[in-house]
């Protein structure tokens, strides 16, 4: 099983002609309201690509919390850890330009409230992929990878957005995920997990392993419509691979396949394949 603890979202994007420069106002397209936040879309991914998933995070009492949570609910993401509080549900304002590139703003809202204790020690096993990433509390996030290494589960962490660590122990950390610029944010930190993956966009990616072991994986060669939820459609596939039991080479392919598949349609969760066009995808590598 998969347990992700993170942001959930409702993201308002809109399509413009290019990215503005500091103090420019671009006209856009109509805009769309669709749900995200990298908890959200992570556990999605990993949801579709055929793992059992469950959400842990923080929605508001509004008519945004419905949003949020409807494609999750849909295909069978376990929500029974999405608890409502006071603040408002999250949003991200994106904006997308030609040739997929995007600016992200992010209102945190419910997302600081989310809280380790309210995942039971029960469900942190051996069994058990716990799934982070940086847009909940760095401190919930510290105690909840302390607690899944000593009831030895596996843990992944995201590192994005590129925020220090902060309290986090990368040494609880199995594998980190970084795009070359999270990476570069923490120099030497990428040699203290026991694995490191840095994702490299049309680049492909590559796994430092220990025993300074590397495996690089090519991209699937696309024409990108929209970014957005390709780095957490990588995350989410890439832990669905390690919780399904493929070795670290043959998860990385289907994340880095699926993660081009991401890149074809607008939205995040809207854009994110389904296990049977990932197995299409790999083929083509």
């Amino acid at each position: 099983m998969i347990l992700v603890f993170g942001s959930i979202n409702v993201d308002l994007a809109v399509p413009v002609p290019h990215l503005p420069a500091p103090g420019e106002t671009v006209l856009g397209g109509d805009y769309r309201l669709l749900p995200g936040g990298k908890g959200a879309n992570q556990a999605l991914a990993a949801r579709r690509a055929g793992a059992a998933v469950a959400l842990a995070g923080a929605v508001g009492a509004d008519a945004f919390a419905a949003v949020a949570l409807e494609l999750l609910r849909r295909d069978g993401v376990d929500l029974a850890l999405v608890r409502e509080v006071g603040p408002p549900t999250g949003c991200a304002a994106i904006m997308v330009g030609h040739g997929g590139e995007n600016a992200i703003a992010v209102a945190s809202g419910a997302n600081r409230a989310a809280t380790a204790a309210s995942i039971p020690d029960a469900l942190l096993g051996p069994a058990t992929v716990v799934v982070c990433q940086m847009e909940v509390p760095a401190a919930e996030t510290a105690a909840l990878l302390a607690r899944a290494r000593a009831a030895g589960a596996r843990t992944v962490l995201n590192l994005a957005p590129a925020l220090p660590p902060g309290p986090i122990d990368l040494t609880q950390v199995d594998v980190l995920v970084a795009n070359e610029g999270e990476a570069e944010s923490l120099g030497g930190g990428l040699a203290r997990p026991r694995a490191a993956v840095v994702t490299r966009g049309a680049a492909g990616a590559t796994a430092y392993l220990p025993g300074g072991r590397e495996i690089a994986v090519p991209a699937l060669a696309i024409d990108p419509v929209d970014t957005t939820g390709a780095g957490d459609t990588f995350v989410g596939v890439l832990a669905a691979g390690l919780d399904g039991g493929l070795d670290f080479a043959a998860a990385l392919r289907r994340a880095g396949a699926a993660a081009a598949l991401a890149c074809l349609a607008l939205g995040a969760q809207s854009a994110m394949p389904e296990r049977e066009a990932i197995d299409r995808a790999v083929l083509r590598l």
